[in-house]
């Protein structure tokens, strides 16, 4: 183990200017450490960034702010003032046939899934030793629908009006798909625990996240070097023996730079295609870590109409949103934790929209892909804009960002028009849609396509698939990095378990390295014993 000369001011380069980045760097400078920032792109913020859609500001990464008790992320919106909300829970449901399902029916399905994903998590976290690592999420909503129906209610009276609730409810349960990335089918029911995050309330970012970003970078565009453009090729740690680790970081086009210490903020994926840019190999632990935790593909749509067509009252306004008492997730297209039950606000259309397993659109999705959207015509009068925001994952992804692929960019008219093509079907069935009408005829499109960006690792967000074994374990390896070697690794997918995948979870995992270089140097605090969430990294 290589030791550092206490008092010593090192020179630490940290690869990524996203959020991890930033605030590795910001601790850094608070205790005097040189720092110099490599990122690939032109612009900080990794995948929390901002962009324009019809003239319409809206955030092209996280949308939303997981768990409002002690999170810092949430101090920093108040801070800047930034407005954000929490979603009055009302959804709007259509069957595999396109048919709008009833208010009442579809938030009582609703519940169920909400119900299920409860007593999974639970299961999870009192059995996960003995649970098969092959056993999904779906697998256990199979066993439960089936222990369900037709028992759970007495109006259930033939098996094939309780096989028919079973699909329904299967086929809402499919949404969770949304929040991690990644089909549940292969979402893992050992490590479901790990999914859980900080308790509170999911708020969504209604003016988008830039002026937090702004907040976020400030300490590092003052202090730190930043050099843009600059891709990482390899990362080369001396092996002499020392007080003092040397790594050299190369750069594509030929550039060298030597530092003390090196902080890898580069995503999962990233990672995962390029473990040979180390020099020594990784250990073979590290490597089995990096490669079984797996990397979601959850990407946006937004689609802007010239109005809000849509956006009209629903046809009732008395049925009450059931109250959850779930485990607390990283919500990306439904709202979970209300803080009371609410009534239906008459005044727009409900917030989100799911259309489950599309039998009818053959041509563009024979594989049956739900389907869900944001209605952002719902936010707060100052953000609102008539503007459908469209999350998709997994396969839906991947099809996309092909589709995307084929064209010179992805605002390319013609990628546009593949675009409206495929999202058709379902905006069709929303109120007051017409084919000939001008109102129903988008008037922008942009998609995130994170799935086609190599900086992003081809993908978003870091989860645990079916066939993990040691899920627990490998985050806390990837935590640790390689500090004999002068590299540390700090990202979404190293954070505390509470907050993996998470703005948050990103935040203080570059927090905590930071906080352990400098403790390395005599400069500071070590990680023990330091508050604002630093404990979690623990576990």
């Amino acid at each position: 183990m290589l030791r550092r000369t206490l008092g010593r001011i090192p020179h630490v380069c940290v690869v990524g200017a996203g959020v991890a980045g930033l605030r590795c760097a910001d601790i850094l400078l608070q205790h005097g450490v040189k720092v110099t920032i490599l990122e690939g792109r032109d612009r900080v913020g990794g995948r929390l960034c901002q962009s324009k859609v019809g003239g319409h500001l809206v955030d092209l990464g996280p949308n939303w702010i997981h768990g409002t008790e002690s999170n810092p992320i949430l101090d920093l919106a108040k801070e800047t003032n930034t407005m954000t909300m929490n979603w009055d829970g009302r959804q709007s449901v259509f069957d595999h046939l396109g048919n709008q399902v009833p208010v009442k029916e579809a938030a009582d399905d609703a519940a169920l899934v909400w119900t299920i994903i409860g007593q999974a998590m639970q299961h999870s976290n009192e059995h996960s030793a003995t649970i098969s690592a092959d056993k999904s999420l779906f697998n256990f909503f199979e066993e439960k629908v089936q222990q369900m129906f037709p028992s759970l209610f007495p109006g259930v009276e033939t098996e094939e009006t309780a096989k028919r609730k079973r699909e329904a409810v299967l086929r809402m349960a499919e949404m969770w798909g949304a929040f991690v990335g990644s089909p549940i089918q292969i979402q893992s029911l050992k490590f479901f625990w790990l999914e859980e995050c900080i308790d509170g309330e999911n708020l969504f970012v209604a003016e988008t996240y830039h002026k937090v970003l702004a907040k976020i970078a400030e300490p590092a565009l003052r202090g730190a070097d930043i050099k843009f453009g600059r891709k990482v090729s390899q990362v080369v740690s001396s092996e002499q023996q020392g007080e003092h680790p040397s790594v050299t970081v190369k750069i594509d086009g030929g550039e060298n730079l030597a530092f003390d210490e090196v902080v890898m903020t580069v995503p999962l994926g990233w990672l995962k295609k390029q473990q040979g840019a180390f020099e020594p190999e990784m250990p073979s632990r590290l490597k089995q870590a990096i490669d079984a935790i797996g990397y979601g593909h959850l990407d946006k749509v937004y689609i802007t109409f010239p109005t809000a067509f849509w956006n009209a009252p629903p046809s009732t306004t008395t049925t009450p949103i059931p109250t959850q008492s779930t485990p607390n997730v990283a919500a990306t297209a439904a709202p979970t934790h209300q803080s009371s039950p609410l009534s239906i606000d008459p005044l727009h259309y409900p917030g989100f929209t799911h259309w489950t397993s599309p039998h009818y659109a053959p041509d563009t999705n024979p594989s049956r892909w739900n389907q869900e959207c944001v209605n952002l015509a719902a936010l707060p009068s100052a953000t609102a804009h008539p503007t459908l925001l469209f999350y998709t994952f997994g396969p839906t992804s991947l099809h996309i960002a092909s589709l995307l692929s084929k064209y010179p960019s992805p605002t390319h008219p013609s990628a546009t028009d593949a675009l409206a093509t495929f999202f058709t079907p379902y905006i069709s069935r929303l109120p007051n849609y017409s084919n000939n009408s001008p109102s129903c005829k988008p008037s922008a499109i942009l998609a995130t396509a994170w799935a086609n960006d190599e900086l992003a690792g081809y993908g978003s967000y870091s989860n645990f698939q079916t066939g993990l074994e040691k899920g627990d374990e490998d985050v806390e390896v990837m935590r640790k990095g390689m500090p004999d070697r002068g590299v540390w690794l700090a990202g979404e997918h190293t954070a505390p378990f509470v907050a993996l995948g998470t703005v948050t979870g990103a935040w203080w995992s570059g927090e905590g390295v930071a906080r352990r270089i400098v403790g390395a140097y005599g400069l500071g605090k070590n990680i023990e014993g330091e508050g604002n969430g630093m404990a979690k990294l623990d576990g």
